[in-house]
């Protein structure tokens, strides 16, 4: 049995909350939150604490607050030399105040309020300073995901930034998309299929190989055209740079 407490109550700890809830293995002692008024769906209301004086002892401590808050939160913190993790993928390691044992549990997904997921699936970046930490992080990571990995503060930066590009980014560029759609009278539901099609294709085929479209095939034409129809200029500049960086394979424009 893994005791876990949670330090904070926003988005990324409900999803935990509600995966660690659904295993045996795993207690969650508390959940910390400064909002006096919050109710967590499903969770018991007597193990809501507010004032740090209250935390009990547990195996694990989880801090899933802001990056800006993660050194203030473990820094108040009333003891030492406890296992105290962070859930950051941008926020390194020594963001963690050093009178505990630190680590990280990062798992690399968007959450959506209310949406719920399944965790067996989704990666877990692990990072611990000793193996025995480690393997306590591991053991919990396990007992909610089948996708567990050892990534150090610098590859966990790497990533995020990746999943910028490939979750923020591409779901920015679905919202132009459907802005454009929206002001010429077009369902963006006509659309939903390719962006399937085309998030399923890397599952078989490198990024790089399923790359298709104008840019790719260097239709000029087509993309006069386009850079012609696009009257907004956030959106032309868009498509230019965009164009430009594939027709430089991603190099440096």
């Amino acid at each position: 049995m893994i005791k876990v407490t949670l330090i904070g109550a926003g988005n990324v700890a409900q999803h935990l909350i509600s995966a660690f809830q659904s295993q045996s293995d795993i207690e969650i002692v508390q959940v910390f939150s400064r909002n006096t008024t919050i109710a967590i769906p499903d969770f018991d209301a007597q193990k809501m604490v507010h004032s740090y004086a209250e935390l009990k002892e547990a195996d694990v401590y989880l801090i899933a607050v802001s990056d800006d808050a993660i050194a203030t939160v473990s820094e108040q913190l009333p003891f030492s030399n406890r296992l105290v993790v962070h859930t950051s993928g941008a926020a390194p390691l020594e963001s963690l105040s050093s009178k505990n044992r630190r680590g990280v549990f990062y798992p690399l997904q968007t959450f959506t309020k209310g949406k719920k997921v399944s965790f067996k699936s989704i990666p877990l970046c692990l990072e611990a300073i000793s193996v025995p930490d480690f393997e306590i992080l591991k053991r919990l990571a396990q007992s909610i995901s089948g996708s567990i990995h050892s990534i150090n503060s610098e590859q966990r930066k790497a990533l995020h930034v990746a999943a910028v590009f490939v979750n923020n980014f591409t779901n920015h560029l679905y919202a132009i998309g459907q802005n454009i759609c929206a002001e010429h009278h077009v369902s963006f539901d006509v659309l939903k299929p390719l962006i399937i099609e085309t998030a399923n294709k890397i599952m078989d085929l490198s990024p790089s190989e399923a790359q298709t479209g104008p840019a790719k095939r260097n239709d000029f034409s087509t993309i006069q055209s386009h850079e012609a129809f696009l009257k907004n200029a956030n959106q032309n500049n868009l498509y230019k740079t965009l164009t430009q960086s594939i027709q430089n394979h991603g190099k440096e424009l």
